[in-house]
């Protein structure tokens, strides 16, 4: 029987096959003398409370800092975005792109000393897919191709038929049925760190409730979150394979809602860093100052709108395409997020992909979204008597943690009602876990998201509005989309080229059919503590990485 031939990960991917090392220096200019001083502990903040532990059911950026440090998978990113060797010593990918061998450093334990081996990671994967799991993280096994995961997902499969083997306790084998350009990012993706089945089974509803619920297989463990509360420690794990390399014993974290508070705890040396982009009046207050660093991210803000029928008038395509011309993404954005946020051109942001001549995705799929007051009018009166109304009201959804989500629904309500008569704006304002809820309930009417990207690819954006995709809250079910989609991650895979053609195809058949709105593409700065070495920050995926960070 032929075998395929075999490349290092090296050779397939560029990616180094060296153990990690200490990396990533984000410092900034300057020093803030009031700072927190102790050495031995990093003091952070996330605007909302975590709310779980469970690596297959996390959907949020807030859960996902305190899992993707106290959890390790196969890679981690450096300090320059390349994926390194974390749990892995190695990572073979046969020259079709279709097999990944994934040989286990030696030695590997959980935070409570059990050994951690291949099979953990064949189980996290198999739970990701589980029907029973619900995760509405498991499209992503079945668009990066693994072996029947999209069966497994529909009850059509077991679980042991996942693509996903192990070959002794330190092999893992992954196999897919075509090529996945994101597949490698997956490897260092938090919801596929390792979990071990015995753990879970054991505590099972239990499993992750708190931070004592849960094993670790990462840098730091988790102590101190009951579930519900707003503070928990990120505490140095001594099992953690490179654990004389990790500095730092505790990282405390609280949640902290109001931005100025924020920016107030870190300049009486309460906290190690504080965002200045919650809004505009904060932003311009501490622009200047030395501690300012900036927080790379791909994150779109955007308009959905409920498309399955049940709100009158958002079934009508011409109603839709004039509160998208009724959009002003230049005055959203200097009204309510000129903190160095951009008006969006397109659902996948700026800096997330380019192109192999160096264009930038979100340039490049850019349909044409404008403002024009006059169209929009027409089209909206048009509308309106083509769905038999004379006039229309429409609730718009937004986080209440959020003040700049606040600042531009207002926004939107004034210049909506001013260019479309006959149009009444309600404003709705949620907690941030209810507007999730919400909106993945379909219980709205139009609501302001926002989604920031897990890799660096495009399908990380275009999936959101695939007809079954968990995260198409509005039910956006359009042929043409889901083709040009689905092109994207099969025929088109390992062609960077031919796949932003289909993502721009995608984008078109949104825009035409005014099935979403883009508003901005949100960029963050924030005050930090210039004694802070070696974090990483990502755009991507973890986006704040402790591993390595320490204070001189």
């Amino acid at each position: 029987m032929a075998t395929s031939k075999k490349r290092t990960l090296k050779h397939f991917m560029g990616l180094g096959l060296v153990a990690l090392a200490s990396t990533a220096v984000l410092a900034a200019c300057g020093s803030n003398k009031q700072a927190s001083a102790n050495k031995e502990e990093i003091n952070w903040y996330t605007p909302t409370e975590i709310l779980t532990l469970d690596i297959s059911k996390n959907t949020d950026r807030y859960s996902s800092l305190a899992i993707g440090n106290s959890g390790s998978n196969l890679l981690r990113r450096d300090d320059k975005g390349e994926l390194q060797p974390d749990l892995a010593e190695k990572v073979d990918v046969s020259s079709d792109g279709l097999t990944y061998t994934v040989t286990l450093r030696d030695g590997l334990k959980y935070s409570d000393g059990t050994p951690l081996t291949a099979e953990d990671f064949v189980y996290t994967w198999q739970r990701m897919v589980d029907p029973a799991t619900a995760s509405e993280y498991s499209y992503l096994a079945s668009d990066s191709h693994l072996a029947n995961a999209e069966d497994i997902i529909a009850g059509k499969k077991s679980v042991e038929e996942l693509g996903v083997k192990a070959e002794g306790d330190n092999k893992v084998v992954f196999t897919l049925s075509s090529p996945s350009p994101q597949f490698m990012s997956l490897l260092s993706f938090s919801n596929f760190v390792p979990q071990d089945r015995e753990f879970v089974e054991k505590l099972g509803k239990d499993y992750a409730t708190t931070s004592d619920k849960q094993i670790y297989s990462g840098p730091y463990k988790v102590e101190g979150w009951n579930g519900t509360s707003g503070t928990f420690k990120l505490v140095k794990n001594d099992n953690y394979w490179d654990a004389e390399n990790v500095k730092t014993k505790t990282i405390n974290v609280q949640t902290v809602k109001k931005p100025d508070t924020a920016v107030q705890m870190y300049k009486q040396g309460q906290l190690d860093f504080a965002d200045i982009s919650g809004t505009s009046a904060i932003y311009n207050a501490n622009k200047k100052n030395a501690d300012v660093v900036g927080v790379p991210e791909a994150t779109t803000a955007y308009v959905v709108y409920n498309l399955t029928g049940s709100v009158k008038g958002l079934d009508n395509q011409k109603i839709r395409q004039a509160l998208n011309l009724a959009t002003d993404r230049k005055g959203i954005v200097e009204a309510a997020v000129d903190t160095g946020s951009k008006p969006a051109t397109a659902l996948a942001p700026t800096g997330l992909a380019k192109l192999p001549d160096g264009t930038d995705l979100a340039e490049y799929v850019a349909p044409g979204y404008s403002y024009d007051v006059a169209e929009a009018e027409k089209l909206f009166k048009e509308g309106l008597a083509e769905a038999g109304l004379k006039e229309l009201t429409l609730t718009v959804t937004a986080d209440a943690d959020s003040p700049a989500a606040k600042a531009s629904v207002d926004y939107i309500k004034e210049t909506w009602e001013k260019a479309l008569p006959g149009l009444t704006v309600e404003e709705k304002f949620v907690t941030f876990k209810q507007r999730l809820e919400d909106t993945k309930n379909q219980n709205f009417e139009v609501a302001l998201v926002l989604w920031g990207g897990d890799y660096p690819e495009g399908s990380t954006f275009y999936g959101l509005f695939q007809s079954d995709s968990a995260y198409n809250y509005g039910k956006v079910n359009s042929s043409e989309y889901n083709a040009a989609y689905e092109k994207a991650l099969t025929t088109d895979a390992l062609d960077p080229k031919a796949a932003a053609d289909d993502y721009k195809a995608a984008e078109k058949a949104l825009y035409d059919g005014a099935l979403y709105n883009p508003i901005y593409f949100r960029s963050k700065e924030g005050l930090q503590n210039p004694t802070i070495k070696g974090l990483i920050r990502n755009s991507t995926g973890l986006d704040v990485d402790f591993t390595y960070a320490h204070k001189e």
